[in-house]
């Protein structure tokens, strides 16, 4: 058998919130089941979509930044975002995955700052797609609530 964590973890949801929990008579365990019961939930959801959101956030960036490098003016971020820009997922584990999204987000910050902070012609279209990419991240990274009818 090939467990699914997904899958588990929601049959424990299942389990804990419809079984345990209508019997226990503490409030406060019924509380602490429901809150692991949710948390059990969106771990699932988190387990089944966390590379996809990473990968497709860094490759996101990556071609934000290789736009943004045919315009910044400064050669020092110039050229951090043509190196960020040329850069492959060297693994899927999450751990690999969320350092370089960190180290990306960090460059990314240090472009916006830059964009803000410009008045040349192209720094105003560069910060609107900025900001299209973080709402967009934001969006992806929402959790479901579970549906109890």
């Amino acid at each position: 058998m090939k467990p699914d964590v997904n899958v588990v973890m929601q049959g424990f949801f299942g389990t804990m919130l419809g079984e345990i929990a209508p019997h226990l008579n503490a409030e406060y365990s019924m509380g602490n089941i429901g809150i692991m019961s949710m948390m059990m939930f969106m771990t699932a959801e988190e387990y089944d979509r966390a590379a996809d959101i990473r990968a497709t956030e860094n490759k996101e960036m990556r071609s934000l930044f290789s736009h943004a490098s045919t315009m910044v003016t400064d050669n020092a971020l110039k050229a951090k975002l043509a190196a960020a820009s040329a850069e492959k997922e060297g693994s899927l584990r999450i751990t690999a995955l969320n350092a370089r999204n960190a180290s990306l987000c960090s460059l990314l910050i240090e472009l916006q700052s830059h964009v803000e902070e410009s008045d040349a012609p192209w720094a105003r279209s560069l910060e609107a797609r900025i900001w299209d990419y973080l709402v967009a991240a934001t969006e992806r990274r929402k959790l479901p609530l579970p549906s109890f009818g």
